[in-house]
């Protein structure tokens, strides 16, 4: 992202106003902190499998062996990180059942199936702030694309799962603690910054998720910290979302948004088939939101809270089944088979959600 602000900068403005451009926005303070906070946001994960409370939420929810393969890469998706479906493989691996791509296919379905409406993602809460948002304005506006997710999941992938049990004894008791660690931060952010008068909102945000961090670390040695900052690497998280704001500052100073804005694009096409596209490409998600977000802006004047999660649904189901997507590719190595037969897990239920979200589309832009 920084490479490319500094390529369209050159390519359009002279030295001196591109670096006026990242001094502006890089200047603001929220944009700091919201770097920060992402980048305690793999921390908390690290902690908490650090310390076992991961491993007493899993072993004691009492669900079965089909709601179990569902919920857990959910829980573990609130702690967002490169490949982190790594840290769900196991436990679905533990249990067995369905074959191995299925088992990979579930894994990497489910795990980002609430990132649509968790309120502490990185990329939803990075976004957001680009398009103009508070995060809280555009949840409900995600809320039908996650059920989507969920329901299209179940029917396709997750009915495939026995409906057995497989705990013995489980004490939902004891998996309330680490629970609660994980949703404490969402609850203070929203908190926060409806009861405080904040100048810059993010300031609720990096309280929430360190109070969070905080917590699931509780118990931890000083040697044990040091591992997670070496093993998480948390300044990456951060440097995205400045190396996001520095582009969508050159963009905005570029001039290329009039440009755009002249090409006979319609906004179907732009939210939905250029964002399929861009998130396949590059199996991220917070890079095609960072080109998206300016482009629809500068092309239809502004973008409602609709036209953003329609966007940044498609988006996100390119970047599931895309092949450069870590999540997929660790699934599919853990789980021991191959990277096209997952993907053909994956197929049918991309393919059916993506053209029920057009139709959708179609109506609402």
């Amino acid at each position: 992202m920084f490479a490319g602000a500094a390529v369209l900068g050159l390519l359009t403005l002279p030295p001196a106003e591109v670096f006026r451009a990242l001094g502006e926005t890089l200047a603001e303070p929220g944009v700091w902190l919201l770097s920060v906070a992402v980048s305690l946001i793999p921390l908390i994960g690290y902690a908490l499998g650090r310390t076992g409370r991961m491993d007493v939420l899993v072993e004691n929810l009492p669900v079965s062996r089909r709601l179990f393969f569902g919920l857990v890469p959910a829980i573990f998706g609130l702690l967002p990180m490169p490949g982190g479906a790594l840290l769900s493989a196991p436990f679905l691996e533990r249990v067995g059942g369905p074959r191995a791509e299925l088992r990979a296919a579930i894994n990497v379905w489910f795990r980002h199936t609430l990132l649509l409406v968790y309120p502490i993602s990185s990329s939803l809460i990075a976004a957001a702030k680009l398009a103009g948002f508070d995060v809280w304005r555009v949840i409900p506006y995600q809320i039908p694309g996650s059920a989507l997710a969920i329901l299209v999941g179940y029917f396709l992938l997750l009915r495939r799962v026995t409906d057995d049990r497989f705990q013995r004894e489980p004490s939902p008791r004891k998996a309330l603690v680490p629970l609660g660690v994980i949703l404490v931060a969402p609850a203070l952010d929203y908190l926060l910054k409806h009861a405080l008068p904040l100048s810059v909102p993010e300031i609720a945000t990096v309280v929430a998720v360190g109070v969070s961090f905080l917590l699931a670390a509780r118990g931890m040695s000083t040697e044990a910290w040091r591992d997670s900052v070496r093993e998480s690497r948390p300044w990456r998280f951060g440097l995205i979302v400045l190396g996001m704001f520095a582009y969508m500052g050159v963009f905005r100073a570029s001039g290329v948004s009039g440009l755009i804005a002249a090409l006979p694009l319609p906004p179907q096409g732009l939210s939905l088939g250029a964002g399929f596209v861009l998130g396949f490409l590059t199996g991220r998600i917070q890079a095609p939101i960072s080109i998206l977000i300016p482009v629809y802006i500068a092309k239809f004047g502004g973008m409602n809270p609709w036209a953003f999660a329609l966007t940044y649904f498609a988006v996100y189901l390119g970047y599931i089944i895309s092949p450069v997507h870590p999540c997929l590719v660790v699934s599919v190595e853990y789980a021991g088979t191959g990277l096209g037969h997952t993907v053909k897990e994956l197929l049918l239920p991309t393919a059916v959600t993506l053209v029920l979200v057009g139709l959708l589309g179609s109506v609402i832009l």
